[in-house]
């Protein structure tokens, strides 16, 4: 190497270091100027023989170098103030055989407009950078850990408990459920608390892909394979999620054609691209989820008994929200902090009449549709605290959302079936209250009771409607 630095001029030499640093300074190990480029002698306003030999910190305002000459330690795009400005300043200690000889330092940007001009080249990479990074980490992360998973009833700890020590296993686990009771929670919480977490977790809705593009979307293709195909190919649900976990929610619903194309990748943990040469092995680990009794359907034939087996080695079954109605209040309240932060509402509080309307209604739609009743609450009340008046009507009248809609409709004379939404909702309300107040006798404090509202809430209705008795 030393015989083909010395085919490179001098003078050469000095030329690379100004391009390829545009400020260079080197200094001994008692921080003596040993060497300083032609940038860094006219960004100074200094001559290059006049510094050389003087201490660093004599010539370069408020210089580290001295430091890092004895120190050993590197400092990397560090903020170095001087002549008014401030620049970016590299420090790196120089060793030699092995031995700490002194320091080389360079200026990448000696001012802030040019670290601006820099920074706005860079800018459009970085954003690209940053978009595919939250991409991936939406699509092939798991986002939700067993911290998420809230409630204290027997049944649900059972669940979460039998979860987190099968977490680590490589075993295929079933979780059974229904509808909007935290199915996919656990499936990301169990790929969390496995070997297998810093691998990716590739979510597969198994009724929302069309059986024409299944094997292509779950295995991949090669390029060419068909019209339409995407240069270079596509790597399919399975294949990028090697070394990690995949999650088949909503299995009960996949065609009975494709399942037998589904045991086959479960059996014989290898995948095969359309258009591919040959089988591609993969390590997954396979998580499902169903709202249906795939028992009864492999008795109707409608769901293969062999993919059956294969799928529950581990059976989790998550109860609904009506079976752990002691967890409604923390729920609701945990559901209500979540969306202070959403919908820019904070303060807010659930009052003791409308956690009693909760905890009693049977909740078909479990967590999804309290946190959508929870949502619907903090959009229209005014005020800090949730009323039963902000609840959904079906709530507090002690009707399901299709009975309420459907008394309604079939209650009213038919020249009057469409109203305007506020009527509809004014009627309903009067009718309620007057039902309420029927019921109790004319007493209005047992009508609140039996409406689940506040004295005060119930009075301010009755005003509003011009309601005195019966």
């Amino acid at each position: 190497m030393k015989g083909l630095l010395e085919l490179i001029p001098q003078d050469w030499l000095e030329e690379v270091i100004n391009l390829a640093a545009e400020c260079t300074v080197v200094v001994d190990r008692n921080g003596i100027i040993l060497y300083l480029n032609h940038a860094y002698c006219k960004f100074l306003d200094v001559e290059a023989e006049e510094a050389i030999g003087k201490p660093v910190q004599d010539v370069i305002e408020n210089s580290r170098m001295q430091i890092v000459a004895k120190s050993g330690k590197a400092e990397v795009a560090s903020i170095h103030p001087i002549n008014g400005s401030e620049m970016i300043a590299n420090r790196y200690p120089l060793y030699v055989k092995g031995e700490l000889v002194g320091a080389v330092g360079t200026v990448m940007f000696r001012n802030p407009r040019e670290w601006l001009d820099y920074s706005r080249k860079l800018q459009p990479l970085m954003d690209e950078l940053n978009y595919y990074k939250k991409k991936y980490e939406k699509e092939f992360l798991s986002k939700y850990d067993f911290g998420d998973l809230a409630g204290e009833s027997e049944k649900f700890k059972e669940a979460k408990e039998l979860a987190k020590r099968v977490s680590d296993s490589h075993s295929a686990v079933l979780l059974l459920g229904e509808s909007g009771t935290g199915k996919e929670l656990f499936a990301h919480a169990i790929h969390q608390l496995s070997s297998r977490r810093n691998f990716p977790f590739i979510r597969l809705n198994c009724a929302s892909i069309p059986e024409t593009l299944f094997e292509s979307e779950v295995f991949g293709y090669e390029e060419g394979s068909f019209t339409g195909a995407r240069k270079g190919g596509k790597m399919g649900k399975f294949e990028a999620a090697n070394g990690g976990t995949i999650f088949l929610d909503e299995i009960g619903d996949l065609p009975l054609q494709l399942q037998s194309k589904l045991l086959r990748v479960l059996q014989e943990r290898e995948i095969e691209r359309v258009g591919g040469k040959g089988p591609v092995q993969i390590d997954v680990r396979v998580l499902s989820a169903t709202h249906q009794n795939l028992e009864k359907m492999v008795a109707e034939g409608t769901f293969r008994q062999d993919l059956y087996y294969r799928l529950n080695v581990i059976k989790i079954e998550i109860p609904s929200l009506r079976q752990r109605a002691d967890d409604i209040g923390p729920l609701s309240r945990i559901l209500l902090k979540k969306m202070e932060g959403k919908l820019n509402r904070y303060g807010l509080r659930i009052s003791e009449e409308v956690l009693g309307i909760l905890q009693t209604y049977h909740w078909p739609g479990n967590i999804r549709e309290l946190e959508n009743v929870v949502e619907r609450a903090v959009n229209v009340t005014d005020g800090s605290t949730i009323y039963p008046e902000h609840l959904p009507l079906y709530l507090w009248s002690g009707k399901s959302p299709v009975t309420f809609r459907e008394v309604q409709y079939n209650e009213l004379p038919v020249e009057g079936k469409i109203l305007p939404l506020k009527e509809a909702v004014r009627n309903a309300e009067v009718q309620a209250i007057k039902n309420a107040l029927k019921a109790a006798g004319g007493n209005k404090m047992k009508a609140a009771k039996l409406l689940g509202m506040g004295k005060s809430s119930f009075y301010d209705k009755c005003s509003q409607y011009s309601i005195n008795s019966l």
